[in-house]
């Protein structure tokens, strides 16, 4: 290389440079990954805890936040039986390691994440499809274990197949789509209509 060549562009210097930014970066990743469970942990920041779901979940606008938040009400035990905090772990994480051996993201999208081939989970407990809140567990268990006659398709044709969901696979489902209706999404997704707003 010239002797005339400046610092700034020789080699070493950007090897250097691109030393510090690499390990810059690295403190940087670690830190917000400790940030981000840190408030994504149930119980912590916008993440119910998992005995959220003893209780009645709704999905309002929020005037003061200028975007839809779920809304905890009364109890409602999920199923007539409420649960401690550990058998609500247990149950919700039966469901979500269930929806995950399913794949279910390759039709769904959860959380924002997956396929759009059918419809969005994320507030799948809260859709109006389910008639009525006092037939919803009933038909949602029904639906999983046997979903093929009672599809509701919209008229598109899509049929989600039998999967082969046990009836406690089916019960663990519901539990982790009634936790997951509960997180606080900042509006996602947005103007949606629950099983309730048709009641009111």
């Amino acid at each position: 290389m010239s002797e005339n060549t400046p610092a700034w562009a020789s080699s070493t210097t950007w090897k250097k440079v691109a030393i510090w930014v690499t390990g810059g970066s690295f403190v940087v990743l670690i830190l917000l990954t400790f940030d981000s469970l840190s408030k994504t942990n149930p119980g912590a920041g916008k993440v119910p805890t998992y005995s959220v779901i003893n209780q009645e979940i709704d999905y309002r606008m929020d005037e003061a936040k200028k975007h839809y938040m779920p809304v905890i009400g009364k109890d409602a035990p999920l199923f007539g039986k409420a649960l401690s905090e550990q058998d609500a772990e247990a149950l919700v994480a039966l469901g979500k390691k269930t929806v995950q051996a399913k794949n279910c993201i390759n039709c769904h999208t959860i959380l924002g994440n997956g396929a759009y081939y059918a419809p969005d989970l994320t507030r799948a407990w809260l859709d109006p499809n389910w008639r009525s809140p006092a037939e919803r567990e009933a038909l949602m268990l029904a639906f999983l274990k046997d979903p093929q006659p009672t599809a509701v398709t919209f008229g598109s044709g899509r049929r989600m197949p039998r999967l082969g969901i046990t009836d406690e696979e089916a019960h663990g489902v519901v539990a982790f789509l009634k936790w997951m209706s509960a997180i606080d999404t900042n509006g996602f997704p947005n103007n949606f209509k629950t099983i309730n707003h048709q009641e009111d």
